[in-house]
């Protein structure tokens, strides 16, 4: 049976991440809110797992992915399972691990990100908090984003097989998600990230190379792929990126 995964429809957001896995892969799967209605697909049957009053193992909020009768919520927990049954992680327990640690660091990025410009409360529009998200997003710019992305440059520069991945000699659902920030973060701050290449060299050709894989390039040019937006984690909003007015 094909995977299912729950996200919402029309922004890439956290989901993304695990759709890149699933595609890379070219693993069968159902996108389930981006479905009819009438087959029984949409966000009304997202709902109905999360409000559910007999599914023992509920989610709190997508992205979840079921497997069978196995639900699964989280990103980096969601690639921990897929990462063996799509080959995109290492043999080796203990270094699977390692690689789960990575992206558990790429989902506090995320959540880093999108506090930019929902500061205060995700339950509030940004347009209720934009002074303070331009303070957020300031310090994201000159000092979280640069100790992040210096970590990652780091890892892939002291990587024993070399930099072409951030973990051994293979390509793993982190290498997958790093190509996600990157494009995000360009998207979301194009002036403050205008020098990412020269100043991050190895993170930008591995970025490079994500997007030349066959599959991953199909699906960049496919419908699958839904746009950037501002409804989204990575949203560009210029008056928070550098040197706004």
């Amino acid at each position: 049976m094909p995977y299912e995964l729950y996200y919402w429809d029309g922004i890439q957001g956290r989901g993304e991440f695990v759709r890149l896995a699933l595609e890379e892969a070219g693993a069968d799967y159902i996108d389930v809110c981006r479905g009819p209605a009438s087959e029984g697909q949409g966000i009304h049957a997202m709902m109905a797992v999360m409000k559910s009053k007999s599914e023992a193992h509920i989610p709190l909020a997508p992205p979840f992915l079921k497997d069978g009768d196995l639900f699964i919520s989280h990103v980096a927990n969601i690639l921990m399972y897929l990462g063996p049954k799509l080959g995109l992680t290492p043999e080796d327990q203990g270094a699977r691990h390692v690689v789960n640690g990575l992206q558990l660091t790429i989902t506090d990025l995320v959540a880093e990100v999108h506090d930019t410009h929902h500061p205060i409360a995700t339950s509030k529009y940004y347009e209720e908090q934009k002074e303070e998200a331009k303070a957020r997003a300031a310090e994201f710019i000159d000092n979280r984003m640069p100790k992040f992305l210096g970590y990652f440059e780091r890892v892939l520069r002291q990587n024993p097989k070399g930099p072409a991945h951030i973990f051994g000699d293979r390509l793993t659902y982190v290498d997958l998600s790093l190509f996600q920030v990157f494009e995000g973060l360009r998207y979301a701050f194009p002036r403050a990230t205008a020098h990412l290449t020269t100043q991050y060299p190895h993170l930008a050709a591995l970025h490079d190379a994500v997007a030349e894989r066959p599959n991953i390039a199909r699906y960049l040019k496919s419908e699958r792929r839904i746009p950037f937006n501002e409804d989204g984690i990575f949203r560009n909003y210029p008056e928070l990126d550098k040197n706004a007015a």
